[in-house]
């Protein structure tokens, strides 16, 4: 039988729909936010499912990034702003990577889907409810 998606589907497994999970925690379906024991708990990496309208933007830059991250466009055209270039995202499977220390900012240039992958999972960047901090 196969288990329902969006379901725990035994002690090591978990099966759901991104579209669907990823708005339950701002479009993040793996990291260490996840609670210990949930096969999506992880300290080594964070995965986002990341569904943007047109004109989307992050509230403020990423500063003092710790992190690596890999950006793929699944769909739309996304802009990612780092400190001396933009990269455009405008066909499906276009990606960038940026490492530790590069601070970044992004905008959803036509409604976009962006699969985000970052390595290792910290706490301390998730942006608050009023946007005053960073979340990815």
């Amino acid at each position: 039988m196969t288990p329902h998606p969006g379901t725990p589907a035994g002690p090591s497994v978990y099966a759901g729909n991104a579209g669907r999970d990823a708005p339950l925690d701002h479009g993040w379906l793996l990291g260490h936010f996840k609670e210990p024991g949930d096969p999506r708990h992880s300290t080594d990496v964070e995965i986002k499912w990341g569904a943007h309208p047109r004109g989307d933007r992050r509230a403020q830059w990423v500063r003092g990034e710790s992190r690596t991250t890999l950006q793929v466009l699944v769909s739309g055209r996304f802009r990612v702003e780092l400190p001396d270039r933009s990269v455009v995202l405008a066909e499906q499977g276009d990606y960038v990577v940026w490492g530790r220390g590069t601070d970044h900012s992004w905008y959803a240039e036509e409604d976009s889907v962006v699969l985000t992958v970052r390595w290792p999972s910290v706490p301390g960047y998730q942006v608050p409810p009023d946007g005053a901090a960073d979340g990815g």
